[in-house]
């Protein structure tokens, strides 16, 4: 299912065969937590802006409209009218950004919903059904995901039953993908590495789930509050212990800057919202830094975000007509702007699987960010 084809150091060209057709790697992930990207952004959007995969989150469309009712029309993907790959979060990473509102048990997660208050109860064969009844191409194991400032016990404590969690995972998806009514036979399984900021914890999980025969495997609970140093000093740790021959994907990271690095680091797959996020605050993303558009210096810039841009935003719009609908909160300036940094993610991804392939992925990272600093200096 996922080939290497090329390899330039650590850093790794690959195709990644799925039911909903071929995953080039490395690549970037457009979020859409709840079934669509943020910022008036529809599943047709996403092919102009060279999306290969869309990503939704499990406990999100649990709670709305209901993973049975998606199932009742067909799947997420006929529900999006999205017909490449999907892959769904397991709800995991809500055990910890919803801390205030759960309580972990061996079982699962007891949570009390974000919308109306709820109750719902998540474990991993929850989890595991919610996802086959979403049809995803790739289906994500539940996990925990520490705080990276939890005390050693506490990390190890969660590991273990992350990694019990993950067998439960593998057994329960494997049932369902047998079932006769199962929209989605050929779901795939990614499992979870955890173990905070220790590098010793990290590994021995890398090992523990290693063992187990999955699809691809992940790197969780990054991103969220560690340094950028400690970051990659985990993820250099962990990947050699993880299978060589399934890609790698490094959860919830992040800024161009941090991709560049991590594909040096060997990590194939990445999601983040801060494309669409920043977009929706006019922060738009270019070769040469990130631009507040806000900014008065835009208010008759006739220039595009960046010359030579192909997206939908840069091919027929200025930086003050864009500036003036963010001004106005028309929500016209908030979907440009998506679409802006998507399409700049996107085709930096498409840059980086070219530069790998002509062994010049060094060079090609460093003008990259020596690029991103330009606007810094103005």
């Amino acid at each position: 299912m996922f080939k290497v084809l090329a390899k330039d150091g650590a850093a790794k060209y690959g195709r990644f065969e799925t039911v909903h057709g071929t995953i080039e790697t490395p690549v970037f992930m457009n979020v859409g937590t709840a079934g669509a990207i943020k910022g008036a952004v529809a599943a047709e959007d996403l092919k102009e802006i060279k999306t290969q995969v869309e990503l939704s989150n499990t406990y999100h469309l649990h709670v709305r409209p209901g993973d049975k009712i998606v199932k009742q029309l067909g799947g997420l993907h006929r529900f999006m009218n999205w017909d490449k790959p999907i892959l769904t979060d397991s709800g995991g990473f809500q055990v910890f950004s919803l801390a205030g509102l759960r309580k972990i048990k061996e079982e699962g997660v007891y949570f009390n919903s974000h919308v109306d208050g709820r109750k719902i109860f998540m474990g991993p064969e929850e989890s595991m059904q919610i996802q086959s009844n979403l049809a995803s191409t790739i289906a994500m194991a539940f996990d925990e995901c520490p705080s990276s400032v939890a005390s050693r016990d506490y990390i190890e404590n969660s590991v273990a039953r992350t990694a019990r969690w993950l067998k439960r995972c593998r057994k329960e998806m494997n049932r369902l993908n047998g079932l006769e009514d199962t929209i989605n036979k050929n779901q795939m399984l990614f499992g979870i590495n955890q173990g905070g900021i220790y590098d010793d914890v990290r590994i021995e999980h890398a090992k523990a789930i290693s063992d187990i025969d999955l699809d691809g495997y992940a790197i969780g609970g990054l991103a969220v509050g560690e340094s950028h140093a400690e970051m990659y000093r985990i993820i250099e740790k962990v990947v050699p212990y993880l299978p060589g021959d399934k890609p790698v994907y490094l959860m919830g990271v992040g800024t161009p800057a941090n991709i560049l690095e991590a594909v040096e680091r060997g990590v194939d797959f990445f999601d983040c919202v801060y494309p669409s996020r920043n977009g929706r605050h006019g922060h738009v993303y270019t070769n040469a830094g990130k631009l507040n558009l806000f900014n008065a210096k835009y208010e008759t810039d006739d220039r595009p975000i960046e010359e030579g841009c192909q997206c939908p935003a840069c091919k027929y719009h200025t930086r003050a007509y864009i500036r003036h609908l963010l001004k106005a909160k028309e929500m016209l300036g908030m979907r440009l702007c998506v679409l802006h940094n998507l399409y700049f993610y996107n085709t930096m991804m498409e840059e980086i699987r070219e530069a790998i392939k002509a062994g010049r992925y060094s060079e090609y990272k460093n003008n990259k960010l020596e690029g991103f600093k330009e606007n810094d200096k103005n």
